[in-house]
Parts: C-alpha cells; sequence; structure tokens
C-alpha cells in the first residue's frame, strides 16, 4: 500500500448500546481497504474516554442510549473528530438536537454498509450527509422556518424520553413486544419497561387506550 493511501485511510470509532448491531457494523466497514474501527463503545462514559484516548477521525453515534445518549457524547468528547449520527429515529427533534450539538450528519439504520462507508468518507471529506428527507428538518431549523406548525403545549407526550417516544410510536403502529425489540435493537425486557413508563406517564389504561391517545396526537 502507497503512503497517499495509507493517508487517506478512515479512523472511525463506533458508539452503540447495541453490541450485536455493533459487530455488524464493523463487519460491513471491515470489508472496506481505506477504513479501520480503531474502537467502539456501549455506554456514554465509555465512549468519551475511548474517542478521546484513541482520537479516530470519524465517530459513529446512536442517538438514544442511557445517561444521556448522542448529546452527552458530543458534549464530553475533546474537539477533533467528526461525528456522524447512526440511528433508528427519523423525528426532526433528534436530527436538529444532535446536529445544534455538533454532528456533521445524520443516517438512519436503514442505510446499507456501502452507503454506510461512502457517508463516512464524505464527512471525513468536510461534508455534511443526511439520509433522504432529514436534510428538510435542519434547513427549516436554521432558517426559522417550520414544515408543520407548533404543537401545543403536552405535560403528558412532554414527559415522555425519546425512546420512550419511539416505542409509544411504534405501539401505536400495532407493533408487537417483540417487533419493537428487534427494530430498535433493544431487548423484550427493555420494550416491556419503557411501555409500562408510556401507560403510567400518558395515564392510560391499557395499550389500546394508549393506541387512541396517540393517534389523537398523530403520533402513529
Amino acid at each position: 500500500m502507497t503512503e497517499s493511501a495509507v493517508a487517506q485511510r478512515r479512523r472511525v470509532f463506533l458508539v452503540d448500546d447495541h453490541a450485536v448491531f455493533r459487530a455488524g457494523v464493523r463487519a460491513e466497514l471491515g470489508r472496506e481497504r481505506d477504513m479501520d474501527v480503531v474502537g467502539e463503545a456501549g455506554g456514554v462514559a465509555e465512549a468519551v474516554a475511548g474517542i478521546n484516548a484513541t482520537r479516530p477521525d470519524v465517530v459513529l453515534l446512536d442517538v438514544h442510549m442511557p445517561d444521556g445518549g448522542g448529546l452527552a457524547v458530543l458534549s464530553g468528547i475533546d474537539s477533533g473528530p467528526v461525528c456522524l449520527a447512526l440511528s433508528v429515529s427519523d423525528a426532526a427533534e433528534d436530527v436538529i438536537a444532535v446536529i445544534r450539538a455538533g454532528a456533521r450528519g445524520y443516517v438512519t439504520k436503514t442505510i446499507s454498509g456501502g452507503e454506510l462507508a461512502a457517508a463516512i468518507r464524505r464527512v471525513a471529506d468536510g461534508d455534511a450527509v443526511f439520509s433522504p428527507r432529514l436534510a428538510g428538518f435542519v434547513l427549516d431549523s436554521f432558517t426559522g422556518r417550520s414544515a408543520t406548525p407548533e404543537p401545543p403545549l403536552d405535560p403528558e407526550l412532554d414527559s415522555l424520553t425519546p425512546r420512550e417516544l419511539e416505542v409509544l410510536r411504534l405501539l401505536a403502529r400495532g407493533y408487537t413486544y417483540r417487533e419493537i425489540a428487534e427494530d430498535l435493537f433493544i431487548s423484550v425486557k427493555t420494550v416491556e419497561t419503557h411501555a409500562s413508563n408510556v401507560l403510567r406517564k400518558t395515564q392510560q389504561s391499557n395499550r389500546n387506550a394508549l393506541t387512541r391517545w396517540a393517534h389523537r396526537r398523530r403520533l402513529d
């Protein structure tokens, strides 16, 4: 390998609280001749320490994790690496929050291995990268426009964490606990815990009532 080829190698650090997903991404990037996965972490503290120690070129960053998630990682790392959010969520509030916090791009976990590698190269070279339609959220936010009017205050809805909101949306679409677990890369037990919290916070007695509650708020 020539000196110029070595200079173009991208050093990547993976941050995701699901070990199986991290393994899949590592395997996909391992097929790319110009990429090295230099570390990985499943939690915020571990991620901050690992990123600051290895100083990668690009951090692939999950948005929703315990202890503050991607935003906490962004606020804790030293300047230097470029962060590319990689999430199951395509919610406007998630996209805008991590971009405002310093991420260079945002792609969803439906992306293919080849597309992810291309996105890593682009952010490493200084471009901003977004999955289709997500760029519009950012443009609307930074220009003061919004595609939808601001919703009225809703204390019950506002009490939900981003992960609980994801679970709520999938419940409202009729997903089973197992399907939700597979879609969000978490355990069924964790889904059950989130669902219980959602029922308690929204003051709904059962899943049918919760689904109606979500439909009224157009959360499905």
